[in-house]
C-alpha cells in the first residue's frame, strides 16, 4: 500500500501557470473572510446591525470565531501543499483528510447560494430573508459566500491535478475492473447500514423542503422561506449521493460506469453530510438562548444521522483505496 501511494515522479522545476493561477485565486479568496473574523474577534461589529443574537455572547462569538479562522487558514496551507514539490511528500491520509473536510463544508455553498440568489431574484426568499439581514448584514453573505465559491473551485481545480498525478491509478478503469476484495461482505455492510440510517435523516429534510414544519423548532419554522428549502433539498441530494456512491461501489452496480464517478459520489457527498452534520450538531449544542430558536432533539437526530451516513460512506471509499492500492503494490512487486 505505502509503495501504490508513493508520490509519482514529477519534475520540481515548480506548479505550472495553471496551477498557480489557481493557488493565487485561492489564498485572495480568503482574506475577506479572514479579514472580517479577525475584525470580530477584535472586538468590531463591521456588517453586524444592532440587536444581532451574535452580540449576545462576546466570548462564545469569539471562539467561533476564531476556530472559523483556523479553518480558513488551512485552505491556505493546502494550496501550498498541493502546488510545491514537498507536497507530494506529505503522508496521504494527512492531505486527504482536510480536504475531504474543505470539500464538505464547501460543496454545499457552493451550490447552494448560487440556487438562493436565483430564488431571491424570483422573490421566493421569504421568511427567510428577512430574518437573515437582522443576524448580519445582507453585503456579509455576498462577500464571505462568493470567496467560499472561488476556494471551492481554485481548491478543488488543485487537488484534482494533484490527485491525477499522485494517485490517477486508484480511479481508472470502470466499475467491472474492481478487483473481487473491493466488493467484500464489509463493504456491503457498511454500505446497507448507510443506507439504513441515512432513512431517518433524508426523509426529515425531505419533508422540510417540501414545506412540512414537523420537528422544526418555533423560530426557524417561523423563519422559513425559499433559501431555507433549497438547503434542505440540498441536504437531500448530497445524502443520495453519498449512498448513491456507496451501493455502486459495494455490489458493482452500473458496471459500465467509470470508476471515478461513483468514488467521486462517495467523496463529495460522504464530505458533504458529515461535515455540515457535525458542525450542526457541534452548534446545537451552544444553541441561542431563546428556546424557540433551538435545535429540536428531531433535527439533532437528522444532523447526527447524516454525520454517521457520510462517516460510513467515507470509509467505504477508505476501504476501496485502501483495497485497490494494495492490489497494485502486488502487481508491481
Amino acid at each position: 500500500m505505502t509503495q501504490s501511494l508513493a508520490p509519482a515522479a514529477r519534475p520540481t522545476t515548480g506548479p505550472g501557470r495553471a496551477r498557480r493561477i489557481l493557488r493565487a485565486v485561492a489564498v485572495v479568496s480568503c482574506v475577506p473572510y479572514l479579514a472580517l473574523k479577525a475584525a470580530w474577534v477584535a472586538g468590531s461589529h463591521v456588517g453586524i446591525p444592532e440587536g444581532s443574537s451574535l452580540l449576545d455572547d462576546r466570548l462564545t462569538m469569539a471562539v467561533i470565531n476564531g476556530l472559523s479562522i483556523l479553518l480558513d487558514s488551512a485552505v491556505i496551507v493546502l494550496a501550498l501543499v498541493l502546488t510545491r514539490p514537498w507536497g507530494l511528500r506529505v503522508p496521504a491520509w494527512l492531505l486527504a483528510f482536510p480536504v475531504w473536510v474543505a470539500t464538505g463544508l464547501l460543496a454545499p455553498v457552493m451550490a447552494g447560494f448560487p440556487a438562493q440568489l436565483v430564488v431571491r431574484a424570483f422573490g421566493g426568499g421569504g421568511a427567510s430573508s428577512a430574518g437573515r439581514e437582522a443576524f448580519l448584514d445582507e453585503w456579509v453573505f455576498g462577500v464571505v459566500y462568493t470567496g467560499f465559491i472561488a476556494q471551492g473551485l481554485a481548491l478543488g481545480g488543485l487537488f484534482v491535478l494533484y490527485a491525477r498525478d499522485r494517485w490517477g491509478h486508484l480511479w481508472h478503469g470502470r466499475v467491472w475492473d474492481l478487483p473481487v476484495g473491493a466488493v467484500g461482505p464489509a463493504h456491503r455492510a457498511l454500505a446497507v447500514a448507510a443506507a439504513v440510517l441515512a432513512l431517518l435523516p433524508l426523509t426529515l429534510h425531505a419533508l422540510w423542503a417540501c414545506g412540512v414544519s414537523a420537528g422544526l423548532g418555533e423560530g426557524r419554522a417561523a423563519d422559513r422561506g425559499g433559501e431555507f428549502y433549497v438547503l434542505e433539498a440540498l441536504y437531500v441530494v448530497f445524502l443520495l449521493a453519498a449512498v448513491t456512491g456507496a451501493v455502486l461501489l459495494a455490489f458493482r452496480r452500473g458496471r459500465a460506469l467509470p470508476v471515478s464517478v461513483p468514488l467521486s459520489l462517495v467523496w463529495v457527498g460522504s464530505g458533504a453530510v458529515a461535515c455540515w452534520g457535525g458542525w450542526l450538531s457541534l452548534a446545537s449544542l451552544g444553541g441561542p438562548a431563546d428556546l424557540a430558536d433551538r435545535a429540536t432533539p428531531l433535527m439533532n437526530l437528522a444532523y447526527a444521522g447524516q454525520m454517521l451516513v457520510g462517516l460510513l460512506v467515507a470509509a467505504i471509499g477508505v476501504y476501496h483505496v485502501a483495497e485497490r492500492s494494495a492490489g497494485t503494490a502486488r502487481r508491481a512487486a
